[in-house]
Protein backbone atom coordinates (compact mmCIF):
# COMPACT_ATOMS: atom_id res chain seq x y z
CA UNK A 1 0.00 0.00 0.00
CA UNK A 2 2.95 2.08 0.44
CA UNK A 3 4.31 2.30 -2.82
CA UNK A 4 0.93 2.50 -4.06
CA UNK A 5 1.15 5.70 -2.29
CA UNK A 6 4.47 7.37 -3.58
CA UNK A 7 3.62 6.09 -7.11
CA UNK A 8 -0.07 8.11 -6.75
CA UNK A 9 2.26 11.19 -5.48
CA UNK A 10 4.59 10.57 -7.47
CA UNK A 11 2.72 11.61 -10.56
CA UNK A 12 0.31 14.57 -9.05
CA UNK A 13 3.82 16.25 -8.37
CA UNK A 14 5.16 15.55 -12.08
CA UNK A 15 1.54 16.27 -13.07
CA UNK A 16 1.92 19.97 -11.48
CA UNK A 17 5.27 20.59 -12.87
CA UNK A 18 4.56 20.12 -16.07
CA UNK A 19 1.29 22.21 -15.84
CA UNK A 20 2.53 25.15 -13.77
CA UNK A 21 3.83 26.98 -17.02
CA UNK A 22 0.74 26.48 -19.25
CA UNK A 23 -1.33 27.75 -15.60
CA UNK A 24 -0.57 31.49 -16.20
CA UNK A 25 -3.66 33.07 -14.00
CA UNK A 26 -3.11 36.11 -11.97
CA UNK A 27 -5.37 36.69 -8.81
CA UNK A 28 -7.65 39.83 -10.00
CA UNK A 29 -8.43 41.90 -7.15
CA UNK A 30 -12.13 40.44 -6.83
CA UNK A 31 -10.39 37.34 -5.52
CA UNK A 32 -11.02 35.20 -9.04
CA UNK A 33 -8.25 34.31 -11.18
CA UNK A 34 -7.95 36.19 -14.57
CA UNK A 35 -6.02 35.20 -17.69
CA UNK A 36 -2.31 36.27 -18.44
CA UNK A 37 -1.78 39.28 -20.12
CA UNK A 38 -0.25 38.37 -23.25
CA UNK A 39 2.11 40.84 -23.51
CA UNK A 40 2.59 41.32 -19.82
CA UNK A 41 6.43 40.31 -20.16
CA UNK A 42 8.21 36.74 -20.97
CA UNK A 43 6.61 33.56 -19.76
CA UNK A 44 8.46 31.58 -17.08
CA UNK A 45 9.35 28.84 -19.13
CA UNK A 46 10.55 31.37 -22.31
CA UNK A 47 8.13 30.50 -24.63
CA UNK A 48 5.44 32.60 -26.52
CA UNK A 49 2.24 33.74 -25.73
CA UNK A 50 -0.98 33.33 -27.41
CA UNK A 51 -4.23 35.67 -28.46
CA UNK A 52 -7.03 34.05 -25.99
CA UNK A 53 -10.00 32.46 -27.99
CA UNK A 54 -12.10 34.69 -26.87
CA UNK A 55 -10.68 37.57 -28.64
CA UNK A 56 -11.26 38.36 -32.16
CA UNK A 57 -8.03 38.58 -34.83
CA UNK A 58 -7.18 41.38 -36.32
CA UNK A 59 -3.93 40.62 -36.63
CA UNK A 60 -1.67 41.09 -39.59
CA UNK A 61 0.95 39.02 -41.50
CA UNK A 62 3.59 39.07 -39.04
CA UNK A 63 1.03 37.20 -36.10
CA UNK A 64 0.27 40.11 -34.25
CA UNK A 65 -2.94 42.02 -34.04
CA UNK A 66 -4.11 45.31 -32.59
CA UNK A 67 -3.36 45.27 -29.08
CA UNK A 68 0.04 43.91 -29.39
CA UNK A 69 -0.60 40.16 -28.83
CA UNK A 70 1.50 37.58 -30.91
CA UNK A 71 -0.56 35.06 -32.70
CA UNK A 72 0.35 31.48 -34.37
CA UNK A 73 0.26 32.43 -38.35
CA UNK A 74 -1.25 30.08 -40.31
CA UNK A 75 -0.24 29.64 -44.36
CA UNK A 76 -1.79 27.21 -47.10
CA UNK A 77 -0.24 25.43 -49.86
CA UNK A 78 -1.25 22.08 -52.30
CA UNK A 79 0.60 19.48 -52.79
CA UNK A 80 0.00 18.80 -56.23
CA UNK A 81 -2.66 19.03 -59.16
CA UNK A 82 -4.62 15.78 -59.37
CA UNK A 83 -5.84 13.58 -61.94
CA UNK A 84 -9.68 13.12 -61.92
CA UNK A 85 -11.05 10.16 -59.79
CA UNK A 86 -8.19 10.80 -57.25
CA UNK A 87 -7.62 12.79 -53.75
CA UNK A 88 -5.36 15.55 -53.70
CA UNK A 89 -4.22 17.69 -50.76
CA UNK A 90 -4.11 21.39 -49.55
CA UNK A 91 -2.02 21.62 -46.63
CA UNK A 92 -2.18 23.98 -43.94
CA UNK A 93 0.78 25.27 -41.28
CA UNK A 94 0.45 27.36 -37.74
CA UNK A 95 3.77 28.76 -36.97
CA UNK A 96 4.72 28.37 -33.76
CA UNK A 97 2.38 25.23 -33.40
CA UNK A 98 0.73 25.12 -30.24
CA UNK A 99 1.65 23.18 -27.90
CA UNK A 100 -1.58 21.79 -25.79
CA UNK A 101 -3.76 21.49 -28.84
CA UNK A 102 -4.58 22.76 -32.25
CA UNK A 103 -6.82 25.16 -33.61
CA UNK A 104 -9.51 25.37 -36.45
CA UNK A 105 -9.30 27.50 -39.48
CA UNK A 106 -12.01 28.74 -41.73
CA UNK A 107 -11.49 28.83 -45.45
CA UNK A 108 -13.77 29.66 -48.74
CA UNK A 109 -13.84 27.46 -51.80
CA UNK A 110 -14.01 28.91 -55.04
CA UNK A 111 -12.43 28.38 -58.68
CA UNK A 112 -13.78 27.16 -61.78
CA UNK A 113 -14.35 23.24 -60.13
CA UNK A 114 -18.10 22.53 -59.04
CA UNK A 115 -18.59 21.19 -56.07
CA UNK A 116 -20.49 17.66 -56.25
CA UNK A 117 -19.20 17.83 -60.00
CA UNK A 118 -16.13 17.84 -60.49
CA UNK A 119 -15.05 16.98 -56.35
CA UNK A 120 -16.44 16.47 -53.32
CA UNK A 121 -18.18 19.09 -51.09
CA UNK A 122 -15.53 20.58 -48.71
CA UNK A 123 -16.80 21.74 -45.52
CA UNK A 124 -14.83 24.55 -43.17
CA UNK A 125 -13.46 24.99 -40.48
CA UNK A 126 -10.57 22.64 -40.71
CA UNK A 127 -8.58 21.56 -38.26
CA UNK A 128 -4.59 22.09 -37.31
CA UNK A 129 -3.67 19.46 -34.93
CA UNK A 130 -0.86 19.98 -32.34
CA UNK A 131 1.91 19.25 -34.55
CA UNK A 132 1.20 22.47 -36.46
CA UNK A 133 0.15 20.85 -39.75
CA UNK A 134 -3.23 20.13 -41.12
CA UNK A 135 -4.69 18.64 -44.49
CA UNK A 136 -8.09 19.15 -46.65
CA UNK A 137 -8.14 16.19 -48.73
CA UNK A 138 -9.94 17.13 -52.31
CA UNK A 139 -11.71 13.85 -53.30
CA UNK A 140 -12.05 14.27 -57.55
CA UNK A 141 -15.15 12.69 -59.07
CA UNK A 142 -15.43 10.90 -62.43
CA UNK A 143 -16.41 13.54 -65.22
CA UNK A 144 -19.94 13.72 -65.52
CA UNK A 145 -20.05 16.24 -68.81
CA UNK A 146 -18.85 12.98 -70.91
CA UNK A 147 -15.37 12.72 -73.07
CA UNK A 148 -16.25 15.87 -75.65
CA UNK A 149 -15.35 18.71 -72.35
CA UNK A 150 -11.99 17.30 -71.62
CA UNK A 151 -10.41 20.36 -69.83
CA UNK A 152 -8.67 21.07 -66.59
CA UNK A 153 -10.72 22.58 -63.74
CA UNK A 154 -9.44 25.12 -60.72
CA UNK A 155 -10.42 24.58 -57.10
CA UNK A 156 -8.78 27.84 -55.06
CA UNK A 157 -9.03 27.41 -50.96
CA UNK A 158 -8.48 30.72 -49.49
CA UNK A 159 -7.94 31.19 -45.77
CA UNK A 160 -9.86 33.80 -43.79
CA UNK A 161 -9.20 35.43 -40.77
CA UNK A 162 -10.40 34.18 -37.33
CA UNK A 163 -10.48 33.91 -33.44
CA UNK A 164 -6.82 32.55 -32.28
CA UNK A 165 -4.65 32.89 -35.67
CA UNK A 166 -3.14 35.19 -38.17
CA UNK A 167 -3.37 34.51 -41.76
CA UNK A 168 -0.33 34.20 -43.56
CA UNK A 169 1.14 34.48 -46.75
CA UNK A 170 0.16 32.36 -48.99
CA UNK A 171 -3.24 32.76 -47.95
CA UNK A 172 -4.84 30.87 -50.67
CA UNK A 173 -3.08 27.84 -52.71
CA UNK A 174 -4.91 26.58 -56.68
CA UNK A 175 -5.34 22.89 -57.33
CA UNK A 176 -5.88 21.78 -60.78
CA UNK A 177 -8.28 18.87 -61.87
CA UNK A 178 -6.84 17.22 -64.59
CA UNK A 179 -8.77 14.78 -66.93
Amino acid sequence: MKNRNNVFITIVSALAFALAPIVQAVPSPDGGPTPRQANAGPTPDGGPTYLSSTARSNANSEGENSEGENLPVITIHNTDNVIRGKTGSFVLNMKPALLLGGTYVHFKVSGTAIAGVDYVLLVSPAYIGQAGYGVIQVKTLSDPRGSSFRQAYSVVVTLESGAGYAVGAPRSATMWIKP
